[in-house]
């Protein structure tokens, strides 16, 4: 296991407090959703900041909590967590030039490990599809309480779907006043093709000054399972 020093921009009050509630919605889910894939329609919606910020507030809370870069194409996280030594990610692992213990990191937050997705393949989708992802997946949920696995933007590319069929849930995040409703349903629908139940919606990067979706959840986080997001889950 590689152990590495990663760094999380810090969250204003009204932002940590909305993740303690995406946090507490995900725990109502049952215990049995413990891998989560969390996809988004385009890219530059937060889904990854959304993903990472859930995974250390789900550690904060005592969990076992392993993150998952699996967006193979174009990952901004180990950049983004100021990561400046060489690491061994996914990619590595799923085409056989490591061991998955080569490719799991400690990190200084208490709880939680993570994965990043390595160097670019030339088959992404072809290697989340392979049998080497799916025994990963079973193998750590009985390692961890959750594994929350950041994927593609599914609107883009089929990576997310794949991915999807192997997690116990997923979740989609959308930016606020971004995305046409119709866009947001097909992109429901595929996950819901993948066999995976959709868990909720993430509305992200809500001005609260422009509109009324309440300000408890702050600048730039919006409601989970809230009005405005339970329309894109509709059937």
């Amino acid at each position: 296991m590689q152990s590495l020093h990663i760094t999380i921009p810090a969250m204003d009050r009204r932002g940590s407090e909305a993740y303690k509630t995406l946090r507490a919605n995900l725990q109502f889910c049952g215990k049995d959703i413990k891998s989560i894939a969390i996809t988004s329609c385009t890219p530059a919606e937060g889904k990854s900041t959304v993903s990472l910020n859930m995974a250390k507030s789900l550690a904060e809370s005592g969990k076992r909590v392993l993150f998952i870069d699996a967006d193979l194409r174009k990952s901004v996280l180990i950049s983004r967590c100021q990561v400046k030594q060489a690491v061994k990610g996914l990619s590595h692992y799923l085409s056989g030039q490591c061991a998955f213990a080569d490719v799991v990191c400690s990190t200084n937050i208490p709880n939680l490990h993570m994965i990043f997705a390595g160097p670019v393949p030339p088959n992404p989708a072809e290697l989340l599809g392979t049998n080497n992802f799916k025994l990963a997946i079973n193998r750590l949920k009985t390692v961890y309480d959750y594994i929350i696995i950041d994927t593609p933007p599914l609107g883009s590319v089929i990576d997310g779907a794949v991915i999807a069929n192997e997690c116990d849930g997923s979740i989609l995040v959308l930016s606020a006043n971004t995305i046409s409703r119709r866009f947001a349903k097909k992109v429901v629908e595929q996950l819901r093709m993948a066999d995976c139940p959709v868990l909720g919606v993430i509305l992200n990067k809500v001005d609260m000054k422009n509109n009324s979706y309440g300000r408890y959840y702050g600048k730039y986080y919006g409601k989970y399972y809230g009005k405005e997001a339970d329309k894109y889950l509709e059937s």
